[in-house]
C-alpha cells in the first residue's frame, strides 16, 4: 500500500470565516491614489521577477492579519513586500502561517489616511517589526516631503535622510525610489538603472521592434545594391574579355 503523503494548503489560500477576505471598504479614494498603488505594485513583482526572485510576494490592498484568534488585528496596506515566502497569489496575509511579517510596507496617503498612516500605522508596523516602512503622497498635499521612509533599528522607526534629489534608499529591496509626478519610480540601487512601468516597457519593445525593421529593410537594399554592383562589375569584365 502507498503511503499517502499529505502536504498543507500554501500560506493564505484557504478561507477561514473568522479571518475575511475583504474589509468592504473601496480600494482606493482618487485615480491618484489608485493608480500609485498599480504603478507600484507592478514595477516591483517585474523587478523582482527579472531577478529571478520567486520568492519575494508583492500584495496590494490586501489584508494583513497580524494577531491569531483576534479578526480585528489587522491592517490593510496599500502595498507589501515579503521575501521568502514564495509568490503565490493569497487571499490574505497572516503572519503565523506565514512564520514572517513583511520586510516593507508602502502607504500612499489619501484624504482619509494620511493622519492614520504618519500615526497609528506607523507605530503598529514598528511594533510588529517591520524592517522598513514608506509613505507616498501622490497629490502633494498632505506629506511634505511627498516620499518618507523609516527603518527600523534596534526596534525603534528612525526617519530616513533623503538625498538631494528627495529620493530615498531601501535596504531591503536594493531599490531607490524617487517621486516623478504621481508616480514612485525605483532604480536598481547598485546600477541606477530605471525600472520601467509596463506600459514604458512595451513602448521600449515596439521602438525595438521599429528599428530591428528599419535595421533589416536597410540591410535586404545594402545586399541588393551589393549584388547589383557584382552583376555590373562581372559584366564589364566579360565584356573587356571579349575584346582581347
Amino acid at each position: 500500500m502507498t503511503p499517502q503523503i499529505l502536504t498543507r494548503p500554501l500560506p493564505g489560500t484557504t478561507r477561514d470565516p473568522l479571518y475575511p477576505d475583504s474589509d468592504g471598504k473601496p480600494m482606493s479614494e482618487t485615480d491618484f491614489h489608485s493608480h500609485s498603488m498599480v504603478w507600484l505594485r507592478d514595477a516591483l513583482e517585474d523587478y523582482f521577477a527579472a531577478a529571478g526572485r520567486d520568492d519575494v510576494y508583492v500584495g496590494m490592498n490586501l489584508l494583513l492579519y497580524y494577531e491569531q484568534g483576534n479578526p480585528s488585528g489587522r491592517r490593510d496596506p496599500d502595498v507589501l513586500v515579503a521575501k521568502g515566502v514564495g509568490n503565490h497569489w493569497r487571499l490574505s496575509f497572516r503572519v503565523w502561517e506565514e512564520n514572517a511579517v513583511p520586510q516593507v510596507i508602502f502607504e500612499v496617503s489619501s484624504p482619509s489616511t494620511w493622519r492614520k498612516d504618519i500615526g497609528a500605522k506607523r507605530k503598529l508596523y514598528e511594533r510588529l517589526g517591520v524592517a522598513e516602512y514608506f509613505l507616498f503622497d501622490p497629490q502633494g498635499i498632505f506629506l511634505d516631503p511627498r516620499l518618507r521612509g523609516f527603518r527600523l533599528e534596534q526596534g525603534v522607526y528612525i526617519p530616513l535622510t533623503p538625498s538631494a534629489d528627495g529620493s530615498l534608499t531601501s535596504e531591503e529591496l536594493g531599490l531607490r525610489l524617487t517621486v516623478e509626478e504621481a508616480m514612485l519610480r525605483l532604480r536598481d540601487a547598485q546600477t541606477g538603472a530605471v525600472v520601467l512601468t509596463r506600459n514604458e516597457r512595451a513602448d521600449e519593445e515596439r521602438l525595438q521592434a521599429e528599428r530591428d525593421r528599419l535595421q533589416a529593410e536597410q540591410d535586404r537594399r545594402r545586399a541588393e545594391e551589393l549584388a547589383s554592383e557584382v552583376a555590373r562589375l562581372r559584366a564589364l569584365l566579360g565584356k573587356n574579355e571579349g575584346k582581347e
